[in-house]
């Protein structure tokens, strides 16, 4: 097979992992012209196998020894090699294609570790940190593929902020099911400040006033980072910003509707029902030209 066939047929690959997986996501990948679709699938594709790969059932040292396996395998295909999985020449040449600095991708391998061995965090500087590796790198990344303006560091600053917000709203809204499976991301001092046990977290049914506190609390703190972030789609290429615009729209009115349920978020996954989803997506491409 030639490389151009090879190629393509990896893009493809990418192109339906992102179709199959990315739920959220995709809608607002097809907002893109197509050679940036492909590019965004491509790096869907590969963060998607490296969390498949954190979180399938194992050992945690046998997942270490996975990832790094699969650390290697970047490596070689970022330096030309020839890839044994199907998504790695898309992500390699998505990497050239748009300058993406091969270090942010490495930065997941960090983020997704993480969780290998569930712990909890001290502070939220340390939340704030493993946030930065779980999901502003991957905003960060991006920007590459949308096409920006860094004015001197302030769209990267912005982005990173803007992962901030995603992830903490996930941790909202996956609360639950993470305790029961040891992860509990919200801070130690947090708990402890409004006298929150981890054991609260995993019964099921209406939250106590405590816990409910505790996450209108951290509800906030989402909201500051959504307000934080912004300015970042003024920095952004017009033809990038309907997607930063739905996906931010779209974990944005996640978090509106935990709030408005009053932080009920024990009994159940809250989402949002797809006509919303592409009322977003269609708002976000129509003021695809408005930068404020």
């Amino acid at each position: 097979m030639t490389k151009d066939r090879v190629l393509e047929e990896s893009y493809r690959f990418c192109a339906a992992v992102a179709r199959r997986e990315a739920r959220n996501f995709y809608a607002a990948f097809r907002l893109l012209p197509a050679s940036r679709r492909r590019s965004m699938c491509a790096l869907y594709a590969f963060l998607r196998h490296t969390d498949d790969l954190a979180d399938e059932p194992g050992s945690a040292p046998a997942k270490a020894q996975a990832l790094d396996a699969w650390r290697q395998a970047l490596e070689a295909a970022l330096s030309g090699d020839r890839a044994a999985w199907p998504g790695l020449p898309a992500l390699a040449d998505t990497v050239a294609r748009h300058a993406i600095p091969a270090h942010l991708l490495f930065a997941v391998f960090k983020g997704v570790s993480m969780d290998l061995q569930p712990r909890g965090f001290a502070t939220f500087v340390e939340l704030a940190d493993y946030c930065y590796h779980v999901a502003s790198v991957v905003g960060l990344s991006c920007l590459h593929i949308w096409g920006y303006r860094s004015e001197g560091g302030q769209a990267e600053r912005l982005a990173e902020r803007c992962g901030i917000a995603l992830q903490l709203t996930n941790i909202l809204r996956d609360l639950r099911d993470d305790a029961q499976n040891g992860r509990i991301y919200l801070p130690q001092d947090d708990l402890a400040r409004f006298g929150v046990e981890p054991r609260e977290l995993v019964a099921a049914g209406p939250p106590s006033d405590r816990v409910r506190a505790l996450l209108a609390f951290e509800g906030q703190r989402a909201y500051h980072y959504y307000e934080a972030a912004r300015p970042l789609a003024a920095l952004v290429d017009p033809v990038g910003r309907p997607v930063l615009r739905t996906i931010v729209g779209i974990y944005r009115a996640l978090l509106d509707e935990i709030a408005r349920r009053n932080y009920h978020v024990l009994d159940g996954r809250i989402s949002l029902p797809p006509w919303r989803k592409i009322t977003i997506a269609l708002r976000a491409l129509a003021g695809r030209m408005d930068g404020r």
